[in-house]
Formats: structure tokens, sequence, C-alpha cells
């Protein structure tokens, strides 16, 4: 098997949370990592030991307990914001990699539950520590929802990350623009 479809493999039994407590950028830099051999298949607390097994029997090797330098095993998480509290400095908004807060500069900001991957990524920007987890109320996931969950967390994060190119297109097509208006009126 090539190393890029070991990796496909890998990647599509990681839960996608993006939540880089693997010590990766995010799932598909985590499965290339282990499909090369510079990872080892026992970083991923969102995945539980369902995923740790069945990344294990993908690569070949003994199943490993979670490394604990990555954290631990919880329930399914969600972001909630004190709305209260919140300033609306959205310091929150590109930290999400799925998308899953709203709101506006100087506005208040939300979560939508149903988009949340449990991340956490959105609790180190924010400034007054008004974003909390919160447990959804599952227990630890199974392998057959772990794999659902993860179709739905990649879907959010493919248009999460389309908007970001088509947001850095148009500032680069604006920048160009704007750089050859300034060279017109150049007398």
């Amino acid at each position: 098997m090539s190393l890029q479809a070991l990796a496909d493999r890998l990647d599509a039994l990681l839960p996608q949370t993006q939540c880089t407590r693997c010590g990766y950028a995010g799932c598909r830099p985590y499965a290339t990592a282990m499909a090369s051999g510079a990872a080892p298949p026992n970083r991923c607390p969102p995945g539980g030991p369902s995923t740790l097994a069945a990344l294990a029997t993908v690569l070949g090797c003994a199943a490993l307990p979670l490394d604990p330098a990555c954290g631990s095993f919880a329930p399914p998480r969600i972001a909630v914001i004190d709305e209260a509290a919140c300033i609306g400095c959205a310091k929150c908004l590109p930290a999400c990699p799925v998308d899953a807060i709203v709101g506006a500069r100087k506005q208040l900001h939300t979560v939508i539950t149903t988009q949340c991957n449990g991340c956490e990524l959105c609790i180190a920007p924010c400034p007054v520590d008004c974003i909390t987890m919160t447990d959804t109320g599952a227990a630890l996931l199974d392998a057959q929802q772990l794999a659902a969950d993860a179709i739905r967390h990649r879907r959010h994060y493919a248009a999460h990350e389309a908007r970001q190119v088509r947001r850095e297109a148009q500032r680069t097509a604006a920048l160009a623009a704007r750089t050859e208006r300034l060279r017109g009126s150049t007398p």
C-alpha cells in the first residue's frame, strides 16, 4: 500500500476534530505522520479507545494506551459561550476549524451546538474566559458514531478551509487592484 493510501485509511478513522492535541496541525497531518512512521497511533484523545485500536490494526502494530501528553479521553463535549461575559472581540471565530461560532466584532457570539466538534481551540484566544466546555450527555462514543461524526466534522472543516482560501484570494485581488490604482494615479 502506498504512503498516500495508508494516510487516507488512517485519516478516515480519525474523528476529524482538528483539535491539534496529537501535536499535529490537524487530523490529516497526524495521519500522514503515522503512515510514514513518524508518529505512534496513540495520540488522539477525541477518538477514544476504539479509534486507537483501529489505527493500530491498520498499522499492523499493538494497540497502545493513550499518550498522556495528549490529554485524556472524555465524553463528547461542546463549547458554550457565557453571553453575558462575551465582549464580542471575535478572537474565537478564526480559531474554530468548523465555523461553529457565530457573531461579529462587538456583537454577541454564540455556538452552533450541532456543528461544534469539541476541539477546544476557541478557549485559548478568549481574553475574558467566557468559553467553557460542557458534556453533551453522551457516553464515550462507539466506532460507528465516531465515524458518522467524523464525516460531519470533515464536511464542516472542508467548508471552513474553502472559505479561508476564498477570503485570501479576495484579499489578494483587492490588494492587487489597489496597487494598480495607486500606480495609475502616480504622475
